[in-house]
C-alpha cells in the first residue's frame, strides 16, 4: 500500500538551538495537499538501552536523578550513542560505564522512537547475557548512578504500579516475552 499521499517534502531547514546534546531545527516544508507549514524538531544522536541479565535471571537496573523532571527514575542502562561509533559497541560502553559490568552475549531486538511528534531520536533495544562484573563503574563526571537488580517479574510490576515511568524502560521490557 502506498503512503505517498501522506508524505511531507523539506523546502528549508535550519538550526535555531545548537547546544551540546540536542539541537532544535526549524524546517519548511511541503505538505501532501501542496500547501506549506513549519516543522520544529530536536535532533538527537540517537541512544542504547540495555536489558541486562544477571546469572541468576535478574536484570540490571539504574535509579538516576533526570532533571527535566526533577526527580529520581528507575530504568534499565542506556545512553548516547557518539559520533561515529556503532551501535553494539555503544551498549557495551554504556553497561560497562553505568553498571561495572561486561556481558560475553549480545544481541540487538529492535529499535524505539521515544517522541515522533518533536524527536527524530531512535533508541536500540538490545540484550546483554552472561554478565560478570568487571571492578566498578566508570561513570562520566557528572552522572550519579545507583544500581540495583530486580528479576523481570518485579519489574513488570515496577510499570503497573508507577515506579517505572520511564519509556525506553517500558518498550525495552515489553521485548522480555521474546528473549
Amino acid at each position: 500500500m502506498s503512503e505517498q499521499h501522506l508524505v511531507e517534502s523539506e523546502l528549508s531547514s535550519e538550526t535555531v538551538f545548537d547546544g551540546v546534546l540536542l539541537k532544535v531545527r526549524r524546517d519548511q516544508v511541503r505538505l501532501p495537499n501542496g500547501t506549506s507549514s513549519i516543522r520544529e524538531y530536536i535532533h538527537h544522536p540517537g541512544a542504547v538501552v540495555i536489558l541486562a541479565f544477571l546469572p541468576n535471571g535478574n536484570l540490571l537496573f539504574e535509579r538516576q536523578f533526570r532533571y527535566p523532571l526533577r526527580r529520581v527514575f528507575l530504568e534499565l542502562p542506556a545512553g548516547k550513542i557518539d559520533p561515529g561509533e556503532a551501535l553494539a559497541e555503544t551498549a557495551r560502553r554504556e553497561l560497562r560505564e553505568e553498571t561495572g559490568y561486561l556481558a560475553s552475549q549480545w544481541e540487538h531486538l529492535g529499535v524505539m522512537h521515544p517522541c515522533i511528534g518533536y524527536a527524530d531520536e531512535r533508541i536500540e533495544i538490545f540484550v546483554a547475557r552472561d554478565l560478570r562484573c568487571d571492578g566498578g563503574q566508570a561513570l562520566d563526571h557528572n552522572e550519579f548512578i545507583d544500581v540495583i537488580e530486580m528479576s523481570p517479574e518485579e519489574a513488570r510490576q515496577a510499570v503497573f504500579d508507577g515506579r517505572i515511568t520511564d519509556a525506553k524502560t517500558i518498550t525495552a521490557l515489553f521485548w522480555l516475552e521474546r528473549c
